[in-house]
Parts: C-alpha cells; structure tokens; sequence
C-alpha cells in the first residue's frame, strides 16, 4: 500500500517534467556553442611559428556563426594603458598607437565588423580613442600573469575615472622583454605561445593583454613606421576587431571557435611604398586581414 501511494504521487510529477520538457523552446537564431569556446575566458592571438600555428589556419571551419552574446555595438572606445616601470619602449611607441587608435574607427577594416549584429540588430559601427595612462608602477613578479593585468586594468580605471562597459576595451601594454604568463603554469606565455589575447572580467570589463610585440616573435614582416609599434599595432588591430564582434566571448566564431581575426591571422594585404597594407588618413600600418562573412574569406576592407 504504501509503494502503490508513493506511485501515485511520484508519477504525475515525472509526467509534468516530461511534458514541460517536450514544450520547451529549443532555441532562436543563435547556434549551440562549441566546446572549444567553452573551454576558458580568454582568447588568444598564437604566435605564427610554434606548436599552436595550426589553430590560426584561416580557413579552419566556415563562416562565423552568432552564438546569441553582445558585441560592442554602435561607438566603441579604446583606452591605452603603458605599464612601464622602466619607460623600456621604442620612441614612438606610445605616439604610433595612439594615432592607430585615432585612425582605425573610420577605417574600411573596423567597417567590416558591421555585418556582426546582435540579436537586436545592433552592429559596432564605429570606434573611437578615450585615452593613454602610463604607469610606472613596478611589476609585482616575471613574469606577469593574467591576475595582474586585471588589477592593472582596475587600478587604470580608478586612477583615470573610466568606467567599464561592454562597449569600452582597456589595452595594456607592457615594456620591452617583459614576459607575460597567462597563469602560473607558464604554459601559455608570450615567450612561448601567444602574442596578445583579449578576455573580460566582472560581467563587463573588457581588456586586451599586449606583451612587448618586437619581443616575442610577433612580427608581420614589414615596419611602415620604422618603430617596434608597427608590430604591436598588428596584434592590437587583431584583438580590437576580436572584442568588437566578441566582447564576452559568446558572440561570433565558426564552429571551431575561432574568431573574426583568427581565421586570418598573419594573412597581410599587397604593401605599398612605405611597407604598409592600409593607409588611414594619410597613415600607414601593416594590419592583419580579418574575416568577411559576405565574401568567406578575409579583406581588408567590407562588406
């Protein structure tokens, strides 16, 4: 009797979870996310030449895909963070990145990221520069990690009165030879893995990390500028395009889970005279192509 009353009761709770499972939306637009960008929350920009390069092949998956998250639509702002106990950067390093911020939001190349919408229809039209921070601060170990860049990153904010926001990204860059290690394996460090990655903490502090580029083996092959900024200008256009389009990491990537610059990264347009691939406002740079939904393929300027 008392196994027939626990039946009794048992049953028609399990037969309405089966129903509202039956009836349960599977989903709008978005895709299902793969395991790969599930894996962590951050992002990296691998260095060409060592045992990651197969994951920058460009055409590795297909077309992007939206997997329902923000983008930094309308205007984005950068900010630039020098954290340089030892001033140890080129002369026109700080001048050179600065003005690539100041070039880059009226660009044909950030124009691509607008056929990147959100699930309102929003796209990231535009960016703009909020400004530079040098901090001479003292690193507190070497090599860095990723905790320090986000206390960098807090510290910069409160010193300067920036406020955070998906639409707003925080660039740190560090002095020359200066390794940065994404935790304290060393596993993944700019000395044997990567060039710069993006990611984000709290629910909207979007932030790129930027080792010393001319440092760690992350040269495009061309210097219109003649200054090691030209190198890490090119790993800065990679993941400021990366976290217009995926700033939370939950937005556009294919089906491998490689974002807009991914898929063609290292990939360069022809050079013109100064050594450069893009001239923005009678400005060269040497830029990395980025990928183009319309086209499947990568350009320098789209749709």
């Amino acid at each position: 009797m008392r196994r027939r009353a626990l039946l009794t009761l048992v049953l028609p709770a399990i037969m309405m979870a089966l129903a509202a499972l039956t009836l349960m939306p599977l989903g709008a637009s978005a895709a299902s996310t793969p395991a790969a960008a599930k894996s962590s929350k951050v992002h990296f920009l691998w260095r060409s030449n060592t045992s990651n390069s197969a994951k920058v092949t460009p055409f590795a998956g297909s077309n992007l895909n939206y997997y329902g998250g923000a983008v930094q639509n309308g205007t984005a702002t950068a900010y630039a963070i020098y954290w340089e106990p030892n001033h140890s950067v080129s002369s026109g390093y700080h001048s050179l990145i600065n003005r690539y911020f100041g070039d880059v939001g009226s660009s044909g190349l950030y124009k691509n990221n607008t056929q990147y919408t959100d699930s309102s229809g929003r796209y990231p039209s535009n960016a703009t520069f909020g400004g530079s921070w040098t901090d001479t601060a003292s690193y507190p170990r070497s090599p860095l990690l990723d905790s320090d860049i986000q206390k960098e990153v807090s510290r910069a904010i409160s010193a300067n009165g920036w406020t955070a926001s998906t639409n707003h990204i925080f660039f740190v860059f560090t002095q020359a030879n200066e390794n940065l290690c994404f935790d304290s394996s060393h596993s993944q460090c700019a000395s044997n893995a990567f060039c710069a990655y993006h990611s984000y903490f709290g629910s909207h502090t979007i932030y790129a990390a930027m080792p010393y580029a001319a440092s760690f083996s992350c040269n495009p092959g061309s210097s219109p500028n003649h200054d090691d900024a030209d190198q890490t200008i090119n790993v800065t256009s990679h993941e400021q395009m990366e976290a217009a389009t995926d700033p939370l990491l939950n937005a556009w990537y294919d089906s491998s889970g490689s974002e807009i610059g991914d898929k063609c990264a290292w990939k360069f347009g022809s050079l013109n005279s100064s050594g450069g691939d893009v001239t923005w406002n009678g400005h060269s740079y040497i830029v990395q192509k980025e990928w183009d939904n319309h086209v499947t393929g990568c350009v320098l300027t789209g749709p």
